[in-house]
């Protein structure tokens, strides 16, 4: 069992991290307090070849596998998760596309990803229909060599910036079985009949768009069907199996760039005329943070290590996402609280990682449902 990393990985990494310090924390508290979607830092990181990961070569990404994509998402989200979510999210949904689509489909939508001229979104999410997927409501209706698409969605990530979204649509609804009647289709954000309205005010990853989407009679061509239809949920399952990979390592960077400001702080700081890390209590605290996100570190990159080889686990992969959201929530507030009443204002960082670092227990899978999934394999 070999636990080094390649040449090649530790380059990615690090050049993750540079890129992280040099372009993403200059702006970070400004983005954040604006809600402000930073175009010009994503177009950086598509020129660095740190967006679309997971795109082949041959398709025009850099052809990395699913543990480079976790050492980039660590390393962005260790400086700053909304930002970072804003540079990893820019594929969001395609990765269907990738895993589902038509040759003709890879080659058309997949280049302009990665070469920084489109966004996409996984339009998944209902007011109605979060946890339970299922219970998606939004139709798209054959008429002729069209469907027509009418519904809403909520909390979509890229909602308002888009140029096109991987819808999830019941297409079958007299299936017999609920899990029979969706199917994933693609809609360019342009078409007529759609309205989306940019959420604001989150608690945290403020940089990153969440919008809320109305379909009414939207109409798209059947071509744009992505996989079998009837088999979406399916496919979405996957997608998320493989997914989650991706938000356990935003956890780890965002948990190790916690501690790293804890670790400066309390060598800096003086309680009693000596520095707060002298205090044995303290150290403590460090020890069980530290040790935490290195656990965290090692089931995300096993979790990662085993979708690449094709042996994707949905059990690992919910341990790997549940434990480290939670971990990533536990660090934040030690961090927070070893900074004490200046970890409460904004002028210090570790406000915002804490703010930030709630959402990696409920978004892409609550850790309920994750513990589910773990459970049912249990047995």
């Amino acid at each position: 069992m070999d636990y080094e990393l390649t040449e090649e990985q530790k380059l990615i990494q690090e050049t993750a991290y540079k890129f992280a310090v040099n372009e993403i924390e200059p702006i970070a508290k400004d983005c954040d307090r604006e809600e402000r979607y930073p175009r010009e830092v994503w177009k950086k990181a598509c020129e660095t070849g740190l967006v679309g990961a997971f795109i082949p070569e041959e398709y025009g990404g850099p052809g990395f596998g699913f543990v480079e994509l976790a050492l980039i998402t660590e390393q962005l989200s260790r400086i700053d998760l909304g930002i970072g979510t804003v540079i990893i999210t820019a594929t969001f949904g395609s990765e269907n596309i990738f895993m589902f689509g038509t040759e003709e489909q890879k080659k058309k939508y997949l280049p302009l990803l990665a070469n920084g001229e489109a966004v996409s979104a996984g339009a998944y999410t209902e007011p109605d229909a979060g946890t339970d997927v299922a219970a998606t409501r939004t139709k798209a209706i054959r008429d002729g060599n069209e469907y027509v698409i009418n519904g809403n969605k909520m909390f979509i990530t890229n909602g308002t910036i888009c140029d096109w979204m991987v819808v999830l649509c019941v297409t079958n609804p007299e299936a017999e079985k609920r899990h029979n009647r969706h199917s994933l289709i693609l809609v360019e954000s342009d078409r007529k009949g759609i309205e989306a309205n940019k959420i604001r005010g989150k608690m945290g990853i403020r940089a990153s768009d969440t919008a809320e989407i109305a379909f009414e009679d939207v109409r798209v061509p059947l071509e744009n069907l992505i996989g079998e239809e009837g088999n979406g949920f399916r496919q979405l399952m996957h997608f998320f199996d493989t997914t989650r990979t991706m938000v356990a390592a935003q956890g780890v960077g965002l948990a190790q760039g916690a501690l790293d400001k804890t670790i400066k702080y309390v060598q800096e700081r003086k309680v009693f005329g000596q520095p707060l890390a002298v205090n044995q209590g303290v150290q403590f605290m460090l020890a069980e943070m530290a040790t935490k996100i290195e656990l965290a570190r090692n089931i995300t990159y096993k979790a990662a290590w085993k979708v690449d080889q094709g042996q994707v686990d949905p059990s690992l992969n919910a341990m790997a996402k549940y434990f480290s959201g939670e971990m990533a929530v536990w660090v934040c507030d030690k961090a927070l609280q070893l900074h004490g009443g200046y970890g409460y204002i904004d002028e210090y960082d570790v406000q915002r990682f804490y703010r930030d670092a709630k959402i990696l227990e409920i978004y892409e899978g609550a850790k309920e449902v994750e513990k589910i999934t773990i459970s049912r394999r249990l047995f």
